[in-house]
């Protein structure tokens, strides 16, 4: 992209490269570290596959293997319990981050509705220029 010294113009070629907004330089918590790695962790198709593993596992083990006297009996109540203690903390870990993440992209949205707006104004005088450029060339034409 080419740009005018002093420009506003946003580089697109590295969109993080531009992040001036307070909210990009942002140091972030220890907490805020961790719900982002817990969802980027738990919104993940690995974390899905270990999870289905764990739950396979601890099925058959009470099921199966230990059918005579199996810690979680069926219906698996103490299953039920872990899978909504796991869903109720991961939830608003994930809420957390995805605020973040809307707080960041409003700001992107408005960074990009600005160069918008200043590509625009570009293209308008442009063709205003070329205007003046059809008339000065109709003109010597006449001539």
């Amino acid at each position: 992209m080419v740009r005018k010294k002093g420009s506003s113009l946003v580089n697109h070629k590295h969109p993080t490269k531009h992040k001036n907004h307070p909210v990009f330089r942002q140091r972030l918590t220890a907490g805020q570290k961790a719900a982002d790695t817990v969802a980027r962790l738990g919104g993940s198709w690995g974390f899905l596959g270990v999870f289905a593993i764990i739950l396979i596992i601890w099925i058959v083990a009470n099921a199966v293997l230990l059918s005579a006297k199996p810690f979680d009996p069926y219906p698996f109540i103490l299953l039920n319990l872990c899978l909504s203690v796991v869903a109720a903390m991961q939830a608003p870990i994930i809420l957390m981050t995805q605020n973040r993440q809307a707080e960041r992209d409003r700001i992107d949205a408005h960074y990009d509705h600005a160069v918008n707006r200043k590509a625009e104004r570009e293209i308008q005088q442009i063709l205003k220029d070329i205007e003046v450029i059809k008339r000065t060339l109709r003109e010597i034409r006449k001539k």
